[in-house]
């Protein structure tokens, strides 16, 4: 079951910090129990992945964010889909590519782009094998004769090849915050503008994340993030988990295990910043 929760609540945590955030934003958690999977195309029966929405239809209109889980050694037929999509690897391998293409694995924190169109195959090897989908409309998906050019290119970034900045090169950290680094995947980081990222949080890092954008997604890639809900109640969220705000700017209380380094995915339509717990 979600949880969808008053901003009030995250208010009564910060007291006076969060008043300049003040608003009537909804927050939903979406912790790995809560996941339901179903099929990602029906058609092929159990050979198609598992999918599971976090946010929005993926086959309806309007954008949606869900989880694909295929097996060890999945690898599909090529196709095409009727819109882009990105991805984040989150466990496991992941391949995407040209039909022709060798193998290039993309392991957990790694950002890919599927045009429109384009002809392509994933595949997947690993023990447990995750990655987060987003979609800006109806996910479908269908057959190679259907092939179109949208004009747009496809992009694989490794995880070895982000660039992260630091509360040196980025004013969306607070200077006091040392440890915490964000790098950014695609869209324009600024008011009112759709963006990506990447949020980097230390091992036994405490703070939160003041969210000014009117929609707010997070989905935890690596590590694992504890979302502090009220003075009385903090949420684990593993891998694959999910918590946003939307409807206006929101304060989320977030902090990560001691010896373990925490990545989230960030999707808004403004800019956030990330401070300590001075408490």
């Amino acid at each position: 079951m979600t949880m969808r929760l008053v901003l009030v609540m995250v208010l009564i945590v910060f007291g006076s910090t969060a008043s300049a955030f003040a608003s009537e934003a909804t927050i939903k958690i979406v912790t790995a129990s809560d996941i339901q999977w179903t099929q990602l195309n029906p058609a092929r029966g159990d050979k198609s992945p598992k999918a599971a929405n976090l946010w929005g239809d993926r086959i309806g209109p309007g954008p949606a964010g869900f989880l694909l889980g295929p097996v060890d050694g999945f690898r599909s037929p090529p196709h095409i889909h009727n819109v882009a999509y990105r991805g984040v690897v989150i466990h496991g391998l992941l391949h995407n590519d040209d039909p022709d293409a060798a193998d290039m694995w993309m392991p957990t924190g790694s950002f890919w782009t599927q045009p429109a169109g384009e002809v392509h195959v994933t595949a997947a090897k690993g023990k447990t094998i995750l990655a987060y989908i987003e979609v800006e409309d109806g996910f479908g998906v269908f057959p190679p004769k259907d092939a179109f050019d949208s004009g747009e290119k496809p992009v694989n970034v490794d995880h070895s090849n982000l660039v992260w900045l630091d509360s040196s090169s980025s004013t969306w950290i607070d200077g006091a915050a040392k440890g915490p680094k964000v790098t950014f995947l695609w869209g324009t980081p600024q008011e009112g503008q759709l963006n990506g990222s990447l949020i980097k949080l230390p091992p036994g890092f405490r703070g939160a994340i003041k969210s000014q954008g009117e929609n707010f997604r997070v989905v935890i890639i690596q590590g694992a993030a504890h979302y502090q809900v009220s003075k009385a109640e903090v949420k684990s969220l593993e891998p694959g988990s999910y918590f946003s705000s939307t409807g206006g700017a929101a304060v989320h209380r977030v902090s990560s295990k001691a010896g373990e380094e925490t990545i989230l995915y960030v999707r808004t339509n403004g800019p956030y910043d990330i401070v300590l717990d001075r408490r």
